[in-house]
């Protein structure tokens, strides 16, 4: 007998895969809680090290320190670089994201390196490399004595950062660290129950990652600014984009059915940024015309603004080119991959759900 599924029961909406101590999100209160901290707090009072100091230590029960994670990721960002002459090859003729993807693949175990440090530390080194490679320049060498922070603008920019932009990164790579059991992360989870290492279940959730319903929308956000153009714009632009039932980027979220609490992190980022050249208020204004109409067009259920909004204005005012949103955004979530992966392959079993069969039946 055929068993027909509601579609959040087939997307798997609310349905638990996992216990995990990592994250816990919240769509209904707009809330979101990193290693037992909310992450407006955790954005406040730590760095992307401490960050994943808090998950490599949940995941594994062990006790690093933020000091720790410093040293660890810098001598991993060395190693990787000097693995750069195997890695790079392979990505030839490929753009930023999808060399990307071919790099991460050829990751392998470094003696003296756990595999997580390994991992996160390489992230930044290959996106330094694509990026400066599609410019026609040569890849920067990393500094282990900067923060990760400050060192993956160093390789993208080939210069010492300000601290400003040092916080505004960190900021967000705090933020975007972990976020419960999304797609990249439960891909991530689902190759580590099967115990497959590590690097293969962070491939994986990077693949899951470039996909646009995931890790996508952030440069679409900048297009819509773009093509807005000025303020003189802003309403007759979205009034006409809403009349031709166009969705407006950056705003809306499959789990948050309040404001997004990763958005206002970000905002605070960017505003410290706007000496920076960073046309917030026109963004500003952007988002609060937006918003109003959502809430006109659907006053039962309005549409707020997302994390991937502030994203797009962060990491534009930080002069990271567009095709390199995707691999930053794995700079920061390969905290929480490794982390998962850890804790699936210390706690979990094998994740093999079922399948509901609509296909015809053999004839008796």
């Amino acid at each position: 007998m055929n068993i027909h599924l509601t579609k959040s029961q087939i997307g798997l909406d609310g349905v638990p895969a996992a216990e995990t101590v990592l994250s816990h999100v919240d769509g209904e209160r707009g809330e979101l809680i990193i290693a037992g901290e909310h992450v407006g707090r955790l954005a406040a009072i730590s760095s992307f090290e401490g960050v994943t100091a808090r998950l490599w230590n949940g995941a594994t029960k062990t006790t690093l320190t933020e000091a720790n994670v410093r040293s660890h990721l810098g001598a991993a960002r060395e190693r990787a670089f000097t693995r750069l002459p195997d890695l790079l090859p392979a990505t030839r003729g490929m753009g930023v994201i999808d060399g990307f993807r071919a790099a991460v693949a050829g990751l392998r175990a470094e003696p003296g390196l756990e595999h997580e440090a390994t991992i996160v530390g390489a992230f930044p080194v290959i996106a330094g490399a694509l990026v400066r490679r599609a410019r026609g320049l040569e890849p920067v060498a990393p500094d282990p004595n900067v923060s990760h922070a400050a060192d993956t603008l160093r390789m993208l920019h080939g210069r010492p950062p300000a601290a400003r932009e040092v916080t505004a990164l960190d900021a967000y790579l705090v933020t975007a660290s972990d976020h419960g059991m999304n797609a990249s992360t439960f891909t991530a989870r689902v190759v580590a129950s099967t115990q497959a290492d590590l690097f293969a279940a962070v491939t994986a959730g990077y693949c899951a990652l470039t996909g646009p319903l995931h890790g996508g929308a952030p440069e679409p956000v900048l297009e819509m600014l773009d093509a807005i153009g000025s303020r003189e714009r802003i309403q007759p632009w979205v009034d006409a984009a809403l009349a031709r039932g166009e969705r407006m980027m950056g705003f809306g979220h499959r789990v948050y059915r309040v404001r997004d609490p990763r958005a206002d992190v970000l905002k605070t980022a960017v505003e410290a940024l706007a000496s920076n050249g960073t046309d917030l208020p026109f963004a500003g204004e952007v988002e609060a015309y937006i918003r109003s109409a959502l809430r006109k067009k659907n006053p039962d259920r309005p549409l707020e603004t997302n994390v991937e909004f502030f994203t797009a204005i962060l990491l534009d005012a930080l002069t990271i080119p567009r095709q390199a949103f995707t691999p930053i955004f794995a700079v920061a979530r390969s905290a929480g991959w490794t982390a998962h992966a850890r804790e699936q392959q210390r706690t979990g079993r094998l994740i093999r759900p079922s399948s509901s069969y609509v296909g015809a039946m053999p004839v008796a």
